[in-house]
């Protein structure tokens, strides 16, 4: 099993880049669309959640109101902590479980938002960095998520810099062109990948 963290910083077209390794045959795991999974309705971590935090947290249909749950932790680290204590074991539960059944010839594809920021490449056989230059970047969470420049420029800011990324990386795909253009950087990083499966 070849063990991928893909990352790259907000604009860049990480997902983008997910999405074609997904429908190549990569197994992918979002742990963002995870660490949400583990807190739908019905859920023992939404139970936890609600007990911790109290029932304001839960919207009327019995879901999460993600907005009022943010208000509370992002303004108080040992809130924060606590919630993170029930969603990081039940995430690592869920991705370990994935792990178990896929097959030992599976591509898995892990998509880490903060790989450089939180000094994970360790855990990976190999790190794929999407990279796009920071004006591009601005533009694209402009015209895509209608973020304005100076939030733009602030959620850049906060996370890793661009050359400490690019230091991480066993490969880099630039992602400064058009879609076809990416699709083919893709297909090229595919074949590297799957021949260094065959290998390993």
């Amino acid at each position: 099993m070849l063990k991928i963290g893909l990352t790259g910083g907000i604009g860049s077209g990480k997902s983008e880049v997910s999405k074609r390794l997904s429908a190549r045959g990569a197994m992918v795991i979002d742990a963002d669309l995870i660490a949400r999974e583990v807190v739908e309705p019905g859920t023992p971590g939404l139970a936890r959640v609600a007990e911790t935090f109290g029932g304001g947290v839960l919207r009327p249909d019995g879901s999460l109101d993600r907005e009022k749950l943010g208000s509370i932790v992002f303004t108080d680290s040992e809130k924060l902590a606590a919630l993170n204590a029930i969603v990081h074991p039940l995430v690592g539960e869920r991705v370990a479980e994935l792990q178990r059944g896929a097959g030992n010839d599976t591509i898995m594809v892990y998509d880490v938002p903060l790989l450089v920021e939180n000094n994970l490449a360790p855990m990976y056989d190999v790190v794929i960095v999407v990279d796009a230059p920071d004006e591009l970047r601005i533009r694209r969470l402009a015209e895509h998520r209608g973020m304005a420049e100076a939030d733009a420029k602030a959620r850049i800011a906060a996370q890793a810099s661009r050359d400490d990324r690019l230091a991480a990386a066993d490969i880099v795909i630039p992602n400064d062109g058009s879609l076809e253009e990416l699709d083919a950087r893709v297909a090229e990083v595919w074949d590297d990948l799957l021949r260094r499966a065959a290998v390993g």
